[in-house]
């Protein structure tokens, strides 16, 4: 069975991608070619718990290749991935950290470094997939 995710293994995965950095401030914002892949967000008043009306304080939104692999996500019951009407059009999905058990860490991995792809230079994404023996 494989292991069950943790917040860790988003910032590891994300780390271990080429030429990411990580945005310096309060809440982590990893970055490839000048752009967010991969970050924690604030409480905001578009994500908020139904039953008390307090807002989450642990979404991670990542990038997702285009809207309809947003759509497959948000639209699995079968997922933790959410959206909200903020990101209405925005190739991206969020993730309460509280319910990352419930993804593996294989899910997570494959999570994270598609946010990257779809964020990374053509050059850079194509080198990447290339050295794992990927289509790209």
């Amino acid at each position: 069975m494989a292991r069950r995710a943790t917040v860790e293994d988003v910032h590891e995965v994300a780390r271990a991608l080429p030429s990411v950095k990580l945005a310096e401030g309060g809440r982590a914002v990893y970055q490839v070619s000048g752009r967010s892949f991969v970050f924690f967000r604030t409480p905001r008043p578009d994500a908020v718990d139904p039953e008390t009306g307090e807002r989450y304080d642990d979404v991670i939104c990542l990038w997702v290749e285009s809207e309809e692999a947003k759509r497959a996500l948000v639209d699995d019951d079968s997922t933790p991935y959410f959206t909200t009407p903020h990101f209405d059009g925005h190739p991206s999905v969020l993730l309460r950290a509280s319910r990352i058990a419930e993804l593996d860490v294989d899910e997570v991995t494959e999570m994270v470094q598609d946010a990257w792809l779809s964020r990374a230079s053509r050059t850079a994404a194509r080198n990447w997939l290339a050295e794992r023996g990927l289509p790209g």
